[in-house]
C-alpha cells in the first residue's frame, strides 16, 4: 500500500476513536485499546523505564567515517614483513566478493604495515596498539577491544547506515534515536541525543543526515546536530527585531493551534511537534552555555590537546561530549571524517591518528575521573575494516587499502564493558576471523543490555510488523560485559 494512502487511512481511523471517545461505547473501546496497549511490544519500553537493572545511562559514540585500517592500528601482524609484496594466496580470499575499485586488479600485493606496535598492559598479557595511537595505549587497561567484527556492507554508504541503524536500508531510526525512543530525556533543555561532526584530512565520505534520523520512531527521537561555525543550531537565535517574550507568545500561540490539532487527529507527530518547539525555546539558554568552555580549567585543557579551543575540532568535540553527558544527554554522536585511505595511506593516517589519539584517551580519562565512565558506555568504530592488499601501486613507503567487511577492530569502554581484554582473533592477514565473531547486531543487542533495554522487547510497530534495531538478529555477548 502507498505510504501516504497508509498515512491518511491512520488518520481516519484516530478520528473515528477520537469522535467516539466522548460515549459510553467509547470509553469501553478506549478502555480496551489500552489494555492492548500495554501489552504491546511498541510500549514495553516507555519513556521512563527500562526492561531491568542498567549498568548504563548513556553513550558516546565515536564513529571514524571512512573505515580505518585495522592493519595499522590495532591488529598487529608483524609475520606480514616476510611476505611483502607476495599475492594473497586465493585460499584465503576465498572468492569473497571485492568493491569495484579493486576487483580488477590483476595481483593482490599483501602490504605490511610501515608502523611499529608496542605491547600495552591491560588485564591480560597486553595488547599490541600502533606508535600511531600511543595516549590511547596508555589507557588499555580501561579498554574492550573486540578484533573480530564483521559487517554485511562492503561500501561507505550502506555500511554507515548497517552500523548506525542495524539496516542497510535507508530510512531506519539511528541506535540514537532507539536509545531516546527507549529511555527517554533526563535533560529538559538539551535533545537526548546530540551529534558532532569533524572534518578530516583524508579523502572525506559523504555525511547523510539520515545517519541521526528518527526514521519511523516520532521525530523528536532524531538527533540534534551542533555546528561548529555560526550559531550552534539552526534557527536557534531569535531573529532581528523578536525579544524572548515575542517568541514566548508566538510559541504559545502555536502550541494551542497544534493541541487542537492533536485532539482532532491524534496524530503522534503534532505532540512531537509541540514538544520540539518547546525544546527549542530552551536551548536558547542552555546551548550557550554548553559551549562556552571558559568554566574549564587549564588541566583538562591541556589533557584534550593543543586543538581543543578550535570549535569543530575532534579535541574540541571530545570535550563537548563530556560536557554534553554531564548534562545528561542520552547519546552523542561523534563523527571524524577522513579515514577513507585508498591510496597514500601512511601519510593520511598519521593526521587522522594524531587529530583523534589524544582527545579520545582524554575523554575516557575525563569521564573516569569525574564518576561518569562507570555509567558510561564509549565506542571507538569504522563502518568496516581495511585490506591486507594493497589497492594500486605498492612500495616499500607508500599503499593504500580497499575495504573490506570481513573483519575489523574497534573498541569500547566503560557502562558495564569489560576492561582490559581483547575479543576475538584474526588470521595471520588480518582477512578472515578465527576466533569469536561479533557482529553488528551482536553489538547493538549488548549495549541496549547495558542500558537496562531488552533488544528483542524494544520495538516499534509499523505495517503490522514490531519492527527492532536488531531486526530479527543478535544476542547479547556476556564476554564484552564485566
Amino acid at each position: 500500500m502507498d505510504p501516504i494512502e497508509r498515512h491518511y487511512m491512520d488518520l481516519t481511523r484516530r478520528r473515528f476513536f477520537g469522535r467516539c471517545a466522548t460515549g459510553a461505547v467509547g470509553a469501553l473501546g478506549f478502555s480496551a485499546l489500552s489494555e492492548l496497549l500495554a501489552a504491546s511490544p511498541a510500549s514495553a519500553a516507555s519513556s521512563t523505564g527500562v526492561h531491568y537493572r542498567p549498568k548504563a545511562k548513556r553513550v558516546i559514540c565515536m564513529h571514524m567515517e571512512g573505515a580505518p585500517s585495522q592493519l595499522d592500528l590495532w591488529d598487529y601482524k608483524p609475520q606480514l614483513r616476510k611476505r611483502f609484496d607476495q599475492d594473497l594466496p586465493d585460499s584465503v580470499r576465498d572468492g569473497q566478493r571485492l568493491t569495484g575499485m579493486t576487483s580488477g586488479q590483476s595481483r593482490f600485493p599483501v602490504a605490511p604495515s610501515l608502523f611499529r606496535f608496542s605491547r600495552y598492559a591491560n588485564n591480560e598479557d597486553g595488547v599490541w596498539i600502533s606508535e600511531l595511537m600511543p595516549h590511547t595505549g596508555a589507557i588499555a587497561k580501561d579498554l574492550c577491544f573486540i578484533h573480530s567484527m564483521h559487517t554485511e556492507a562492503i561500501n561507505h554508504e550502506p555500511g554507515i547506515t548497517f552500523f548506525q541503524t542495524g539496516t542497510q536500508q535507508p530510512g531506519r531510526p539511528a541506535f540514537g534515536a532507539w536509545a531516546s525512543y527507549g529511555l527517554g530525556n533526563v535533560n529538559a533543555n538539551l535533545p537526548a541525543f546530540v551529534v558532532l561532526i569533524t572534518q578530516g584530512f583524508g579523502n572525506m565520505q559523504a555525511l547523510s543526515a539520515r545517519f541521526w534520523g528518527s526514521g519511523f520512531l516520532p521525530s523528536e527521537h532524531q538527533g540534534c546536530q551542533l555546528r561548529s561555525s555560526g550559531a550552534p543550531v539552526l534557527y536557534l537565535n531569535d531573529p532581528p527585531g523578536v525579544e524572548r517574550t515575542d517568541r514566548r507568545r508566538m510559541l504559545d500561540l502555536i502550541g494551542a493551534m497544534n493541541e487542537k490539532e492533536m485532539a482532532r487527529t491524534l496524530d503522534p507527530e503534532v505532540q512531537a511537534r509541540i514538544t520540539q518547539y518547546e525544546l527549542a525555546y530552551r536551548m536558547q539558554a542552555s546551548v550557550p552555555d554548553l559551549v562556552d568552555i571558559s568554566d574549564e580549567d587549564e588541566e583538562t585543557l591541556e589533557m584534550y590537546g593543543p586543538e581543543v579551543r578550535k570549535p569543530g575540532t575532534f579535541a574540541s568535540n571530545c570535550l563537548l561530549a563530556r560536557r554534553l553527558s554531564e548534562r545528561g544527554v542520552r547519546f552523542v554522536q561523534l563523527y571524524m571524517r577522513g579515514w577513507d585511505a585508498h591510496g597514500n595511506l601512511p601519510g593520511e593516517i598519521r593526521l587522522q591518528s594524531k587529530a583523534v589519539d589524544q582527545p579520545q584517551a582524554a575523554l575516557v580519562k575525563d569521564l573516569k575521573r569525574r564518576g561518569l565512565l562507570d555509567d558510561t558506555i564509549v565506542i571507538w568504530a569504522g563502518e568496516f575494516g581495511r585490506t591486507v592488499y594493497s589497492q594500486g601501486a605498492l612500495t616499500s613507503t607508500n599503499y593504500g587499502r580497499d575495504h573490506h567487511p570481513r573483519c575489523f577492530t574497534i573498541w569500547l569502554a566503560g557502562g558495564g564493558i569489560k576492561p582490559g581484554v581483547s575479543v576475538g582473533k584474526t588470521d595471520d592477514y588480518s582477512y578472515n576471523i578465527l576466533d569469536n565473531p561479533v557482529s553488528v547486531h551482536d553489538l547493538h543487542a549488548t549495549l541496549l543490555h547495558l542500558l537496562g533495554l531488552d533488544h528483542e522487547r524494544l520495538t516499534y510497530r509499523l505495517a503490522g510488523r514490531d519492527h527492532r534495531l536488531t531486526d530479527v538478529f543478535g544476542k547479547v555477548r556476556p564476554e564484552l560485559i564485566a
